[in-house]
């Protein structure tokens, strides 16, 4: 198969030796030398330069023959950056078909081979059209390229993005998941219960699923449906907390919406990211500060993860007409780099800002900030002034190796709790960290505190709820055995932790919202299948 005109395999039998005397030299390399550029040189393809994807491919062939003795430096420098898989698992993003939309928000795009609030030049939209938005195909793709650069891909997230979710038709989604599930499990299914019964000991397993959808779709109904469709974790598009700027913005919903979403979302187990976007229409600096704030000081919210998008002025947008007549103004990078700053020093430790910038191309923004590298521009100046971010993605290990052995992981790693209420339970998110203060792993352990008979879910009435179990470090392949924080017990750990938390709490149950593809990894932990749910008695 060839990919850009690039060959993705190296005929070994032509340029055996050549490749070999290349990855012998990678190997001398000094620790600490990642520049492999004057090797490449130094060894050229019959064609040009051999790209890494390439040479990793015939590192494996080599040492799968014998050929060659197996060196975790060699392809440590041919991976791919792992930016990707960093935080342990494999994120895969795949679109739905462009469809309607419910909303009428003045700030959106509209463009008729994108779904809506999407933008067919970004990487993701790209990557589906070249696809035709088949599901199948965009997630077989994605393992694929990372693959190519050397990422395990047994654990898969999968991120299904366009726009609302819960709007789509019901056989539409379920037609959708069945085939990227298909892609996973490498065969193919007749319905999607037979395809997430076989993710369980997939090649691919999946470990996480992610939707995006709006706040006033959120319904008891809905989220039983969400967890027949394995569905893990819920983006909300929030965009702010303030009634007057949700109003002047055409929003379509109210803060009241948002706190009865995150409720049912909570009190299911699911995880719980929401959109904020700051210089809205209306909103100013300032005001943008004290909505921020109210994420975390309002019990209703407080959610798990956030992505913070600032508001992009684009071309043919009810927005970009106000702007026309001057009655809209995008805030300047200095202004918006000011705030987001401020908003990060906000951040609590138990909540993650995935982003700080969508991903749209420079060429569609008609004014206001085009910089694609807005977190590392934040970050510096928060350095400059002896600022830092208290979030999750700002204090992981990423990487680093943690001196820690099976039976060692409490020696090395002190676990701290930090408990805070909200509008429905008590949340408890426990965490391993290291000497110097990273996050090593975490739990989060949520005990009901309103009652959950809103909910079609009799399984988990009266049960504490794990709805979230990560361990950082690069992503592993199952049962692989290195430096970094996962596969070293300390799952295991946490869950102990958590169930004599919910055990003195007077819970008999403990529930764990767990993706398919980690339904064995709780049943080796005492979870017995439930209807949705794995579940695990707690001895009083």
């Amino acid at each position: 198969m060839v990919k850009g005109g690039v060959p993705e395999t190296i005929d070994l039998t032509r340029e055996g030796e050549n490749v070999l005397h290349l990855l012998q030299a990678l190997r001398d390399l000094p620790a600490g030398d990642n520049d492999i550029t004057p090797i490449l040189r130094r060894y050229p393809s019959e064609t040009g330069t051999y790209a890494k994807s390439q040479l990793l491919n015939a590192y494996q062939q080599l040492v799968r023959g014998g050929a060659l003795a197996e060196d975790p430096g060699i392809e440590r420098r041919l991976r791919g950056r792992p930016v990707r898989t960093i935080s342990g698992v494999a994120p895969v993003a795949v679109l739905t078909e462009p469809y309607p939309c419910p909303g009428t928000c003045i700030f959106c795009p509209e463009q008729h081979n994108a779904p809506k609030s999407y933008l067919d030049g970004e990487p993701g939209v790209l990557r589906a059209i070249q696809n035709d938005y088949d599901p199948y195909a965009q997630t077989r793709t994605r393992i694929e390229a990372l693959n190519a650069i050397g990422h395990a891909t047994d654990k898969v997230e999968l991120l299904i993005l366009g726009g609302t979710w819960s709007f789509y038709p019901l056989d539409y989604r379920e037609f959708f998941l069945r085939r990227c599930f298909d892609a996973m499990n490498e065969t193919e299914s007749a319905t999607l219960n037979e395809a997430l019964q076989r993710n369980e000991s997939a090649s691919h397993r999946n470990v996480g699923l992610v939707v995006e959808t709006r706040p006033d779709w959120i319904t008891p109904e809905e989220i039983l449906q969400l967890r027949h469709q394995a569905v893990t974790k819920v983006q909300l598009g929030v965009q702010s907390c303030d009634d007057h700027i949700l109003a002047l913005n055409r929003r379509g919903h109210t803060l009241d919406d948002v706190r009865r979403a995150v409720r049912l979302l909570r009190l299911a187990g699911l995880k719980i990211v929401l959109h904020w976007m700051p210089n809205l229409y209306g909103a100013t600096p300032e005001s943008d500060l004290e909505d921020f704030a109210r994420l975390w000081n309002d019990p209703g919210l407080r959610p798990d993860e956030i992505k913070i998008y600032p508001t992009a002025l684009l071309e043919g947008t009810d927005l970009y007409r106000l702007w026309e007549q001057g009655q809209y103004q995008p805030y300047s990078e200095e202004a918006l780099i000011d705030l987001l700053m401020r908003c990060k020093t906000l951040m609590p430790p138990y909540s993650r800002i995935n982003r700080l910038m969508r991903d749209i191309p420079a060429q569609y923004i008609v004014a206001g900030t085009t910089k694609s590298n807005l977190r590392q521009l934040v970050q510096a100046q928060m350095r400059a002034h002896g600022l830092a971010c208290q979030c999750i993605r700002c204090r992981e290990v990423r990487g680093k190796e943690i001196a820690v052995g099976q039976l060692q992981a409490t020696k090395e790693l002190r676990l701290d709790v930090v408990s805070y209420p909200t509008d429905a339970t008590q949340e408890h998110f426990l965490q391993y960290l290291t000497p110097a203060g990273n996050l090593a792993g975490f739990l989060r352990l949520s005990l009901p505190t309103a009652p959950r008979d809103v909910l079609p879910i009799p399984e988990i009435r009266e049960a504490a709820m794990v709805r979230e179990l990560h361990i950082y470090g690069p992503a592993q392949a199952l049962g692989q055995r290195g430096g970094a924080a996962q596969h070293r017990g300390l799952g295991t750990q946490l869950l102990d932790a958590a169930a004599d938390i919910a055990r003195r709490a007077g819970f008999k149950t403990l529930a764990v919202i767990a993706a398919v593809g980690t339904r064995s990894y709780y049943r080796e932990r005492g979870f017995t299948a439930g209807d949705l749910y794995p579940i695990r008695r707690l001895e009083v």
